[in-house]
């Protein structure tokens, strides 16, 4: 039974910080890539950050050197850290689970969480 649980997220100032979680079924988070991805007002879903099982990390430009994704395989979840947050990070981020192709036909999501940086 897939299970994605995030936590986190709420209203902070420009420049603060925020940590998101995401707590997964352990069936797909042992042999799943994680990611986290956000959805802005009126704008496609991106990719924002992600990491593979072994705990190589890539990242969209616009975040880098300012998040930072992580995993906790013993406790199954996945984080994501958000420093010097600015207002164009304000949208939905939502957690993703993506198993190989022998095990789902579909990556797996969150319901997502609301971050919103005011100036």
């Amino acid at each position: 039974q897939v299970q994605l649980v995030e936590s986190g997220g709420g209203l902070v100032q420009a420049g603060g910080s925020l940590r998101l979680s995401c707590a997964a079924s352990r069936s797909i988070f042992s042999i799943s890539a994680m990611a986290w991805y956000r959805q802005a007002s009126g704008k496609q879903r991106e990719l924002v950050a992600a990491i593979t099982i072994g705990g190589t990390t890539s990242y969209a430009d616009s975040v880098k050197g300012r998040f930072t994704i992580s995993r906790d395989n013993a406790k199954n979840t996945v984080y994501l850290q958000m420093n010097s947050l600015k207002p164009e990070d304000t949208a939905v981020y939502y957690c993703n689970a993506k198993p190989p192709a022998w095990a789902s036909p579909t990556s797996y999501w969150g319901q997502g969480t609301q971050v919103t940086v005011s100036s």
